[in-house]
């Protein structure tokens, strides 16, 4: 038996429930699966609806290489009994040793802790070493925001990004997290 390895050399973080690890091959379906549900797909800017066939392997394949610029981690609950892909938490490489945080959850586990507690294991573990992190949510989802605000971010102002799943510039509240 072939075993399903990491695609990326990333560390992996623990959490009570959970760990956060680097994606694999297998990963793909419920990547699919999930994101391919338009709930999840609208509250995010790049996730388009409907996911295209093929576009998990393309991504996880993207966390694959060397030079990337973000490296995911999937929310990984079988140390619980629970499910390997709850969601996926990434980071994405910004200027003067700053990451922006993006994540979403799988709509089976909205409203029990989830994303809070993958943000603040990650946010804890500083992967990258960063100075600072950044997020931004889109301001109809005030759940995602109060995520941010309990794991310690604070609100620095409004912004606009565009949302590919609704194919519109969509209003956003920007946050910052300075470590250390």
């Amino acid at each position: 038996m072939i075993q399903d390895k990491p695609v990326a050399d990333q560390p992996v973080v623990t959490s009570d429930r959970f760990i956060l690890r680097p994606l694999r091959a297998s990963d793909a379906g419920l990547i699919t699966h999930y994101a391919s549900e338009k709930r999840v797909a609208e509250m995010t800017s790049h996730l388009p609806h409907p996911y295209p066939p093929g576009a998990a392997e393309a991504f996880i394949d993207r966390m694959s290489v060397p030079d990337r610029t973000e490296d995911a981690w999937a929310i990984d609950g079988t140390s619980s009994d629970a499910p390997e892909l709850m969601g996926l938490i990434s980071l994405t490489r910004m200027d003067r040793n700053q990451s922006e945080v993006g994540y979403w959850v799988a709509p089976p586990f909205w409203n029990t802790g989830l994303a809070s507690e993958a943000v603040h294991a990650l946010v804890l573990a500083n992967p990258l070493g960063n100075r600072t992190m950044f997020a931004s949510v889109f301001q109809d989802n005030p759940a995602s925001a109060r995520v941010l605000t309990h794991c310690g971010f604070e609100y620095i102002g409004d912004a606009e990004s565009f949302s590919v799943a609704r194919n519109t510039t969509v209003k956003t509240w920007t946050y910052l997290k300075r470590m250390g």
